[in-house]
């Protein structure tokens, strides 16, 4: 098969989520994160909605201009992030607003519930998958783990013996 066969393949099986559900989980998740917020930080409850909104909106336009440019083949997540990076530069006059807006967020609070259902959201596809690789997967997966803790552990150690 060649690579361009293996691409349409590819691009047959892939089933974009339409619209409607996509801005639906976005406002399922929103709650639980501003829930999240709150436990979390302590920033009053209005300030961590105005902060998730914001982030809300910044999703929102990432996810319609994926819709848009769907033959650029970047991922939502790509769009999101440089809409979030023009949305915060200071030289543009509602950086600072942004800014101050979601300054407060903690951003590892707010990963908890996209994990949650990250780790929920496993395929059918999936499942058949890790049947069929058995015991490999699961000794690569430990060693991706080691390794990964090991390299942040020594990127961390020489970051300090750097700033000291």
């Amino acid at each position: 098969m060649s690579t361009a066969d293996t691409a349409k393949v590819r691009d047959e099986q892939v089933q974009k989520l339409p619209l409607g559900p996509e801005l639906l989980a976005l406002l399922v998740v929103l709650p639980i994160g501003w829930v999240a917020q709150l436990v979390a930080t302590g920033l009053p409850a209005g300030d961590a909605a105005l902060g998730m909104l914001v982030l809300a909106a910044v999703a929102v336009v990432g996810i319609l201009i994926t819709r848009a440019t769907a033959f650029l083949r970047l991922p939502s997540v790509a769009w999101v992030s440089i809409v979030g990076i023009l949305a915060s530069i200071p030289a543009f006059p509602w950086g600072e607003a942004v800014v101050g807006l979601v300054g407060g967020i903690d951003f590892l609070a707010l990963s908890v519930p996209c994990l949650a259902y990250a780790g929920l959201a496993i395929s059918r596809r999936e499942i058949a998958i890790a049947k069929h690789s058995g015991w490999k997967l699961l000794v690569v997966g430990i060693f991706v783990l080691i390794g990964t803790f090991l390299a942040s552990a020594v990127i961390a150690h020489i970051t300090l013996q750097v700033t000291d």
